[in-house]
């Protein structure tokens, strides 16, 4: 059985990795072991990601690589950059992987050399790690991508006041004006809570709309029982 480490911030994403990790491996055994902090989210988005919160995303880290995790996923994408500050700070071994690492990769592989990268966020804190990863993935293809993005600022105050339905119509709308072929190339969604209804709504239209959790879920797997 390999077990393998997810971080999260938002305590409702723990059940959808699960599902989504348990589906990937197939008939590969696994066991996801979980660590909700949504202190690390609440901090990151008042304060910054301050030295604070880089050292108990360490702390996580640290006692999943001591559990015997053959991997871990951090589930926010605020906390990416952080991610791999932490690596740095740990050194080799147990790999660590940031949620929007393969979302990125693939947004790029779809925009190609002069294409266009829409990029959508509910959180500001998102939106910064977020657009730099997508430059980044960028420079590592050796393409020259043109990111645009939209902080919907709205659809994060709804869903911090628990209006759900409110999050989800602002976060489609959203989606129904960037999916255009006349303004980019592909739509990447920066937080794992607007996959679902995000991908509804790009759902059958020309412009591919991307979320990170699926991707994020596979490449776990594969790093962690590749070795």
């Amino acid at each position: 059985m390999t077990g393998l480490g997810l971080i999260h911030t938002v305590p409702a994403l723990g059940a959808v990795f699960h599902e989504l990790v348990v589906d990937h491996a197939g008939d590969r055994e696994v066991e996801p072991i979980h660590v909700i902090d949504p202190w690390l989210l609440r901090t990151a988005m008042a304060d910054g990601v301050t030295p604070e919160v880089v050292d108990r995303l360490a702390a996580h880290v640290e006692h999943l690589r001591r559990r015997g995790v053959a991997g871990v996923l951090v589930t926010c994408s605020t906390l990416g950059e952080a991610s791999e500050e932490v690596v740095s700070r740990l050194g080799a071994g147990t790999p660590v992987v940031r949620v929007d690492q393969g979302m990125a990769d693939r947004s790029v592989e779809i925009a190609g050399d002069g294409g266009r990268v829409a990029v959508l966020a509910t959180v500001a804190s998102t939106l910064g790690p977020t657009e730099r990863l997508v430059r980044r993935s960028a420079t590592a293809a050796g393409v020259a991508v043109t990111v645009d993005s939209e902080l919907l600022d709205e659809a994060g105050r709804a869903r911090e006041s628990g209006d759900g339905d409110r999050h989800d119509a602002l976060v489609a709308e959203a989606v129904g004006r960037w999916a255009r072929p006349e303004r980019a190339d592909v739509v990447v969604l920066a937080q794992a809570s607007m996959a679902e209804v995000g991908g509804a709504a790009g759902a059958g239209r020309a412009v591919p709309v991307l979320s990170s959790p699926e991707l994020a879920a596979r490449r776990l797997v594969d790093v962690a029982t590749s070795a």
